[in-house]
């Protein structure tokens, strides 16, 4: 392709560095990783009679006539013509530049999309270049990258083409592991992606299933693979206090308890058990749908750090699930004479600081508690397991905190999550944990029924509530999730709560919110789960911690604007008892095309791995690991869906590269992540 020479100076490098910067550019090789998002075909000329509309086209025509006019608004029109016939293009913005290009009598060359206009055919802001006559085509189509603000396109390639020629692009894969997968050799991967052929098929580049993509895709998997199970054995040469089973209060809770455990639930606890034997910190994700069973599992492994003299602590993000799992441990252990501290931000001084007496001076074992635990008035020096629950709302910042509360030898981690983790992610973005699955849930649990309803039926509804709070049963109204403003959700709450007064006088209506104190949202909560209301009135504040047995319909008011996570979350406050339980989701036509997906994958099943793993496909990994993985470059270019194969294979190549090629693996983490591969291990 012939160099555009340059029609204004040279930006200065900082600047063009800073834009660089903002795209993750930093070297050679990243530019090499900048692959382009499509490609437009310069490579061939359309007569203008041949160009169909809608179709992206280029020309090659004289200017006959351009000017600017005026009406509907200011514009920059121009007439082209060749042998074949004459169109129009059209600048609603444009510089002198522009003008001085567009000249009577100048030749040019314009890409873009032809369409009927007032004038007859045209190209709107078509991208234009001066041209001679007879002037050669380029030789390859081309590409067009994700870019930002100040940085065009033509720069953007110019700076590829000189890393293509300048970079190292040696093949780091061994020969005989390419050649057994089939794939192309890493430099004509990048080349033909960069520069493909006029004759590549558009469609194959565009979609990523190209073997040069499929090339690109395994690299980049392969790499993530490497590290994170670096990161995995890394951790394993720390020293951590190795606390087997005693087989004392741990065998004494399980006789306690008024329910069995779960063949799952079983398991979990054998495999965490093993774990915290080990001289090395655990590092565990326990995962399992709402309501199966997950605090028990914590409980049983905190006391098997107590037995061994060491303290335990568990962090949730909410006060109103850290008061929830406080209250269970209490209930379970008082049989057992074993006290349990309570740590949040809203106690009172004197409370507050008899708590930090008696976790400092390691005469609680247990704690619990909110972010408060992370504060540097709280020791923990005796710390053998932290327990962090919903850990997807935590920064990697405040888990480290939680974990670097000893000195010296490091805790034990359990993460746990009531949003099941979909295979796919597991395997990528999880690589570095051990995971063990809850797949059943308690008996005596009753599936839930969800119903879709519009909000003209709104007062059916009500009736609805009315009739089971008759029965004995009691109801939540979860108001509409409204991002852009926490008062205005605040205030749907209370208007919402205000008209159900009305409307159910018979019945104790309740309100809680983010915005009550801590001691006036655990009176309601309290109130709630003792009978005396009836119906309750929340913002997403319930979304995970409340645990009320005899509360059997939700009422979700705008559920269109949840996701899809968070609807299933809400609906697992219900079904908790032996009672037939209903999810109602009220929404508001017209639902635009993924508040629809996501109304139907809810309503048509209650399997959280299901659930979550449509989630996976309406939202991406960013969104749905949360703040896990702050920090961690995400995946690029492959796509947890469609290239499940490529991760079968990374996982199972990566242990043959650490194993028998480790200085590939090092050329590998560098090409892909430079500096920056240390991230990966939070």
């Amino acid at each position: 392709m012939k160099a555009e020479t340059p029609k204004k100076p040279a930006k200065p490098v900082s600047a063009l560095t800073g834009r660089l910067h903002k795209l993750g550019i930093y070297n050679d090789a990243d530019l090499l990783l900048h692959l382009p998002m499509r490609y437009e075909d310069e490579t061939q000329v359309t007569p203008v009679a041949a160009a169909r509309p809608g179709e992206p086209v280029q020309i090659e025509a004289e200017v006959e006539h351009a000017e600017i006019t005026f009406k509907p608004r200011r514009q920059l029109v121009a007439r082209l013509r060749d042998d074949s016939g004459a169109l129009y293009v059209r600048f609603l913005s444009f510089y002198p530049a522009m003008q001085k290009l567009l000249e009577p009598g100048r030749r040019v060359r314009a890409f873009g999309e032809v369409r009927s206009g007032f004038w007859g055919e045209e190209m709107i802001h078509p991208r234009l270049q001066a041209v001679q006559e007879g002037e050669v085509l380029p030789d390859a189509l081309t590409p067009i990258y994700p870019t930002t603000a100040g940085l065009a396109q033509a720069a953007l390639r110019k700076l590829v083409q000189r890393a293509l020629s300048r970079a190292s692009l040696a093949d780091h894969l061994p020969e005989a592991l390419r050649r057994a997968l089939r794939l192309p050799g890493w430099e004509r991967s990048l080349r033909y992606l960069h520069q493909p052929p006029p004759d590549a098929r558009l469609a194959v580049l565009e979609d990523r299933s190209h073997p040069a993509w499929r090339r690109i895709k395994f690299d980049e998997l392969l790499t993530q693979q490497i590290q994170l199970r670096r990161a995995y054995v890394e951790r394993r040469a720390h020293p951590a206090a190795s606390l087997p089973p005693r087989g004392l209060l741990t065998a004494r809770l399980i006789a306690a308890l008024p329910f069995a455990l779960t063949g799952a639930q079983r398991r979990a606890v054998d495999e965490i058990a093993r774990d915290l034997t080990q001289p090395w910190p655990m590092q565990r994700l326990l995962q399992g749908d709402v309501g199966s069973g997950k605090t028990i599992v914590a409980a049983l492994a905190m006391l098997q750090a107590a037995e061994n003299g060491m303290q335990a602590a568990l962090m949730a993000p909410t006060e109103i699930l850290a008061e929830q799992h406080y209250r269970k441990l209490a209930d379970w252990l008082a049989p057992l004479d074993i006290g349990v501290a309570w740590l949040s931000g809203s106690q009172k001084k004197r409370e507050r600081a008899a708590m930090l007496a008696r976790v400092a001076s390691g005469e609680a074992l247990l704690v619990v508690g909110t972010h408060a635990l992370i504060e540097d008035t709280v020791g923990l020096e005796r710390l053998g397991l932290a327990v962090v629950d919903e850990q997807h709302r935590f920064g990697v910042r405040q888990r480290l905190a939680l974990r670097e509360k000893t000195s010296g030898r490091l805790p034990h981690m359990l993460m746990m999550s009531a949003t099941p983790i979909p295979r796919t992610l597991a395997m990528s973005y999880m690589a570095d944990l051990d995971v063990s699955v809850l797949d059943e849930l308690p008996p005596g649990r009753t599936p839930i029924v969800t119903r879709l309803v519009a909000d003209a039926r709104r007062d059916e509804v009500i009736e609805r509530v009315r009739d089971a709070c008759r029965e004995g049963r009691q109801a939540y109204w979860v108001c509409p999730l409204i991002e852009e403003s926490e008062t205005l959700q605040l205030q749907t709450a209370v208007e919402t709560f205000e008209t159900l007064s009305a409307e159910l006088a018979e019945l104790t209506v309740g309100l809680v919110h983010g915005r009550l104190k801590p001691d006036g949202k655990a009176a309601v909560m309290e109130a709630f789960l003792r009978n005396e209301i009836q119906v309750l009135v929340a913002t997403t504040v319930i979304e995970v911690g409340v645990d009320v047995p005899n509360a059997s319909l939700m009422v979700i008011e705008h559920a269109e604007r949840f996701g899809l996570a968070q609807l299933h979350q809400l609906r697992g406050r219900v079904g908790r008892g032996a009672a037939a339980s209903t999810c109602v989701l009220l929404y508001a036509p017209p639902l635009s095309p993924n508040g629809r997906a996501r109304l139907k994958a809810i309503f048509e099943t209650t399997d959280g791995f299901e659930i979550a793993r449509r989630d996976l496909q309406l939202r991406g990994p960013g969104e749905f690991i949360g703040a896990r993985q702050s920090g961690v470059p995400l995946l690029r270019y492959a796509d947890l869906e469609a290239d499940v194969d490529l991760i079968e294979v990374a996982r199972q190549a990566a242990e043959e590269l650490q194993a028998r090629h480790p200085e590939a693996a090092d050329a590998l983490l560098a090409r892909w992540y430079g500096g920056r591969a240390e991230l990966l291990r939070a």
